[in-house]
């Protein structure tokens, strides 16, 4: 009997194929005649718009399939291969949802669908510049086609379970089945996706040597939105990890972890270089390899979570598609390489570093030290593969290597956060320096005495000086900022009578660009204080049974009871925990283990009290099978609820960084004007 909805997902998967292939072909035959001057008996203009809508058609294609998977998982259809080994019919409906990218075949189709409407949007303004955004949407076709060829013959999600209809499937995975999986592959992947955009436009305006950076002022809000989607992303898996993995932390450097951190540096990258292109016609060359780069490692990272060539919690398991992934990324390469070659000539420098204390200088030291990052990460998470290779053995790299070189980097990367953006363009006065540095230096200085006063011992223990270092750091940086704001904000001031509040809401209005950033890099350094506080992290572990307690920094943790409970999809073994603080009752928590019967798999639920000073992080480990007693383990992480308020920060600066400006009516060049000479050095 054959399965309608499986069959439809699998036409519609074919139909997008034929449709992004046409997209392909006719793009790039309208580009080539335009190019060489040849016309067919088609115009070149005709082929484009019908490539133009082929693409468009292409996204509604795939949405149709990816609504009949989503209808196979929400009507229990385990005909369906993917279906039957990624949900039950006990699931809760938002992880049949979920289903959706929570196995290899199902996430390449979420991947070809934001791909799809990534470009369905690109193709949509087109009229912004119809050439441009023609060779943009040529590239981005090129690239569905992969995904399709992927989804059609390599990874088809509507395969049919062999044998009988099952009655009922093997379950999600239990570390799945948690709210935050329902956004954070989503946002992850609408970041991975997203950078498709900016490098299609990229290689697109080097392909047509497009005069001046208009591709760049195009593709600023598309790599903007994407740097924050991917941001989002990263730190929803984090937030993911901290609180289902139960390990006490929440960034273990695991391959796949490493994989979405890496475009996420050089992205970081291109975001601060495109600023010298823009303003001086620097760095040419190395803004198109930014961007090439990125996307190589988001299809890098997508390679590592599919080819089983790393080991890692996130990774799918071992399959032959890698081959598939290896070779689009020797196509990518070679591509941008010949294009890169054939057309470097146009990258030339309009000018030259002038003065090592300068603003470009400062761009052009953070961008080193990304790729360092970038490259460290890269090495990292590679190194057990070339040492398989080359050795015949698998060697591991833990934390402790990537900590050791991250700790410097990051360190270096806040101290040019904080100098930057007080380094004028061209050179800096000497003048400028001491106005510009001597807030934060004394903010830095007294922060790091403070600190010692306050019994952090930076000469008994390295992580402690590393952390003096991020307290101190940050606290310059944040003053710096801070100055910077309130200067111009009272040149505005100044000049219109409004108080402090009103022309602090004026300043960030008229240069948004400029205070977004601002307000980002604000947000950076309020992270790195709640990872610095990992310094002082305290934990314990211990079996309890009723009446017993557990001690821990200024807590009590009484257990009142432990009892066990089922329910359709899990059955459940807790213990109530009453907190006291200093002998005062604060709250219970009530950690638990899980057994999910649909894939015979156990699950750890976390216990947190998070306050802004500490979070206090409870996991039940278990039984001991001799005393039946539960065996808990405590911890107490300072700070840790920083690190989300940072990402809360980032996102606002980069709404307002996304915002169009505002300029003042009524006098406005002489304002500006003197509001830039006030605040030092301009955007």
């Amino acid at each position: 009997m054959p399965h309608p909805m499986p069959t439809f997902g699998s036409f519609s998967l074919l139909l997008a194929l034929v449709l992004a292939v046409y997209s392909l072909a006719m793009g790039g035959a309208s580009l080539w005649q335009m190019a060489t001057g040849r016309s067919g008996r088609i115009a070149p203009e005709r082929l484009s718009e019908t490539a133009r809508r082929a693409g468009i058609m292409t996204f509604a294609a795939v949405s149709c399939a990816a609504f009949a998977l989503v209808w196979a998982a929400f009507t229990n259809d385990y005909s369906v291969a993917y279906i039957f080994h990624h949900t039950n019919r006990d699931l809760h409906p938002a992880y049949k949802f979920s289903a959706l990218w929570s196995g290899q075949e199902g996430s390449l189709l979420l991947w070809s669908w934001l791909l799809a409407a990534y470009g369905f949007v690109l193709r949509l303004r087109h009229k912004v510049d119809v050439r441009l955004t023609a060779h943009a949407s040529t590239i981005l076709a090129g690239v569905q086609v992969f995904f399709l060829l992927l989804l059609v013959f390599a990874a088809p999600p509507f395969s049919i379970q062999p044998g009988e209809v099952p009655p009922d499937g093997a379950g999600l995975n239990p570390l799945l089945q948690y709210p935050e999986m329902v956004i954070h592959p989503p946002m992850l992947y609408l970041g991975y996706v997203g950078f498709a955009v900016p490098f299609a436009f990229a290689l697109g305006a080097l392909i047509m040597r497009y005069p001046g950076e208009k591709w760049i002022h195009i593709t600023r809000r598309w790599t903007m939105v994407t740097w924050l989607f991917l941001t989002v992303g990263i730190f929803l898996g984090a937030h993911w990890a901290y609180s289902v993995l139960g390990w006490g932390g929440y960034w273990g450097w695991d391959p796949v972890e490493n994989a979405s951190l890496m475009p996420w540096l050089t992205g970081t990258a291109f975001l601060h270089s495109v600023m010298m292109q823009e303003k001086r016609g620097m760095m040419k060359s190395w803004n198109v390899w930014l961007i090439f780069s990125t996307f190589m490692l988001t299809v890098l990272g997508t390679l590592l979570t599919r080819s089983g060539l790393v080991s890692s919690v996130h990774a799918f398991a071992q399959s032959s598609i890698g081959n598939w992934f290896y070779g689009f990324l020797i196509l990518i390469f070679c591509v941008c390489l010949f294009v890169f070659v054939r057309q470097r000539d146009h990258l030339k420098t309009e000018n030259k570093l002038e003065s090592i204390v300068s603003r470009e200088s400062s761009f052009l030291f953070n961008n080193l030290i990304l790729l360092v990052a970038c490259f460290t990460v890269l090495w990292g998470t590679l190194f057990p593969v070339l040492s398989e290779y080359v050795q015949g053995s698998k060697a591991t790299v833990g934390a402790p290597f990537y900590n050791r070189v991250a700790l410097p980097i990051g360190l270096f990367l806040l101290f040019l956060t904080g100098v930057g953006p007080l380094l004028a363009w061209r050179s800096t006065t000497l003048r400028t320096i001491r106005r510009n540095f001597i807030l934060p230096s004394i903010a830095t200085v007294a922060t790091a005495i403070g600190l010692m006063i306050a019994h952090v011992r930076p000469w008994e223990d390295q992580s402690e000086l590393y952390s003096l270092m991020a307290f101190s750091l940050g606290a310059g940086v944040i003053t710096a900022i801070l100055s910077e704001f309130l200067r111009g904000a009272n040149v505005v001031g100044t000049q219109t009578g409004k108080n402090l509040f009103t022309a602090s809401l004026q300043l960030i209005q008229r240069n948004t660009r400029r205070y977004g950033g601002y307000i980002v890099h604000f947000g950076v350094v309020v992270i790195i204080v709640g990872i610095a506080g990992g310094a002082f992290n305290q934990s314990t572990e211990q079996e309890v049974g009723f009446g017993d307690k557990i001690n821990i920094g200024p807590y009590e943790l009484r257990c009142q009871s432990y009892t066990q409970d089922s329910n359709a999809n899990y059955d459940t073994e807790y213990a109530l925990l009453d907190v006291y603080r200093h002998g005062k009752y604060v709250t219970q928590l009530a950690p638990e283990h899980r057994f999910y019967a649909a894939s015979q798999t156990n699950s750890t639920i976390v216990a947190n009290r998070s306050t802004l000073q500490h979070d206090l992080y409870v996991i039940y480990e278990g039984k001991n099978p001799e005393t039946g007693k539960p065996i808990i383990k405590a911890f107490l992480n300072p700070l840790i609820a920083w690190i989300w308020i940072g990402v809360l920060i980032i996102i606002l600066g980069t709404f307002v960084a996304l915002a169009p400006a505002i300029k003042p009516a009524l006098a406005a060049s002489r304002v500006i004007h003197t509001e830039a000479v006030a605040v030092g050095s301009g955007d």
